[in-house]
């Protein structure tokens, strides 16, 4: 069931409000705490490998339920889901904020990941249910632009709130944002599903066992200096929950992730990319802000804007980059943006004491951001254009999925592979050399496995992907659908 409203009509701004404002709360909070982590760890006697796990906390659980969290709204209806989301993350929140111990603040950063995985899904949902054909390009190229400039915001704001005020209120800010989404979604957003769901079963069970595989797998990376015995019985439990999701999925009669989406060797190559290219640069917005306060002397309001332009440039350049894209075929920018990150990166390893912004940092900044521009529309793009017709609607979760898994992965591991540890020179610099070989890596993956013809509608594999719903969490202004629900890749459409 959808509804046909006009972006121009107060109800369709109103929508467009409350999805935007309850994406950026997820979106937020996935920068904002980076942050507050030297504060975070000094109020809580934490050291580098729980800080650690309060970023990882958070993206394992998001990783893990995002495909089931777009499920449960199409079958118990998507406006409900999304507010449950809403109210789930605000309670976690408050329970970030008041915590008195690492123990309570990990657990709690957990609980506000699986709120994130049922909002951040359902916001966009509602937008391609909700909105007439010929508005919903308008209103999802609105809704990721200003959602995108949200996130960028995030840090900026954490790092003041830390500077004026208190960490915990990095975590407490979300409270009166959460309840004005709620006004609105209950008060203007109507409720949808689908109505071919009904009766439907929820795969519970393979949304647990994911989570299960992916906690097994990322302690072992974390709390690798635990001991042989403890490191075991993690691989062993990670294993058999890797090999129990996927026994679950071939199973299930609706699985949380259907398995035969990876049929097309296309779709499999481009999520093996964005694997590859999100776990390289994922680390370096956990250690980067970090590092400058710590070894560099930045306050934290300095170090939550350093990373301000990377934004800036993609709002600039990601829909130009996804429209070349679309004419000449998206594995050049696949290839060579990588390479462009790997050289910000490099340029970034050397910050440390007495380093300037303008001199030290933003050169390499500058280079990771353009980098970011001219890989990661035509990476989005590509992924929701190779999925086979039956599964092009979970094409978008998939990806998202796939990437936010990368990002979880490589703050397990990158930093404990390079040693380190309460900012330590070498090992900050090893992170990012390492870092740079895996987008070195995925460039060289791209250019040897992906296709320039995987945006045509008539290319062999796949046939014409008609999509149920946009990419979630997608890049700022860089895909949209047209009045059939195919994939387009446009300048910015005007809000």
């Amino acid at each position: 069931m959808s509804t046909s409203l006009a972006l121009s009509s107060a109800a369709g701004r109103w929508v467009l409000v409350a999805t935007i404002l309850g994406s950026a709360l997820a979106g937020i909070d996935a920068t904002v705490v980076n942050v507050a982590l030297p504060a975070l760890g000094q109020s809580l006697d934490a050291g580098f490998s729980t800080l650690q796990w309060t970023v990882s906390a958070y993206a394992l659980t998001l990783a893990s339920f995002i495909l089931l969290g777009g499920t449960l709204g199409d079958r118990f209806g998507r406006r409900r889901v999304f507010v449950v989301g809403v109210v789930w993350f605000a309670v976690a929140s408050l329970a970030c904020g008041l915590s008195q111990d690492v123990g309570t603040l990990i657990a709690a950063r957990a609980l506000q990941g699986m709120g994130a995985a049922l909002l951040t899904p359902g916001s966009l949902a509602l937008l391609q249910v909700t909105f007439r054909a010929e508005d919903r390009a308008r209103a999802i190229g609105a809704w990721s632009g200003l959602g995108g400039v949200a996130t960028a915001i995030g840090p900026l704001l954490g790092g003041w709130l830390v500077d004026v005020a208190s960490w915990r209120w990095v975590f407490l800010i979300n409270l009166p944002l959460a309840a004005l989404v709620v006004w609105i979604a209950l008060r203007h957003v109507p409720e949808t599903h689908d109505e071919g769901a009904d009766g439907t079963s929820v795969d519970w069970t393979g949304g647990v066992l994911g989570a299960v595989a992916l906690a097994g797998l990322t302690f072992v990376l974390i709390e690798s200096s635990r001991g042989p015995v403890v490191v075991v019985v993690a691989v062993a439990v990670g294993l058999a929950g890797v090999v129990a999701f996927l026994l679950r999925e071939r199973r299930a009669a609706y699985p949380v992730l259907p398995l035969g989406v990876f049929g097309s060797a296309q779709f499999s190559a481009v999520n093996g990319v964005t694997f590859l290219v999100y776990g390289g640069f994922g680390v370096v917005f956990f250690l980067l802000v970090v590092r400058l306060q710590e070894a560099a002397g930045f306050g934290p309001v300095a170090a939550g804007s350093a990373l301000l332009p990377v934004t800036v440039l993609m709002l600039l350049l990601s829909s130009r980059s996804g429209a070349l894209a679309a004419r000449i075929g998206p594995r050049l920018q696949m290839s060579v943006g990588p390479l462009v990150c790997a050289g910000g990166l490099l340029l970034l390893a050397g910050v440390g004491p007495g380093d300037t912004y303008l001199a030290d940092v933003l050169p390499g900044v500058v280079v990771f951001g353009l980098g970011l521009s001219v890989m990661v529309a035509p990476l989005t793009a590509a992924a929701l254009g190779a999925a086979p017709d039956e599964h092009a609607g979970m094409a978008s979760g998939v990806n998202n999925a796939v990437a936010r898994t990368g990002g979880l992965v490589a703050v397990a591991a990158i930093p404990v592979l390079a040693g380190v540890s309460d900012g330590a020179a070498d090992g900050f610099e090893h992170a990012l050399w390492i870092s740079a070989a895996i987008l070195v890596g995925s460039g060289v993956v791209a250019a040897l496995t992906v296709r320039n013809d995987v945006l045509e509608p008539d290319a062999p594999e796949p046939a014409t992907q008609h999509l149920t719903h946009c990419g979630v969490g997608a890049p700022p202004l860089a895909a949209s659908c047209d009045e059939q629900g195919r994939l387009r890749v446009t300048d910015p459409p005007s809000p």
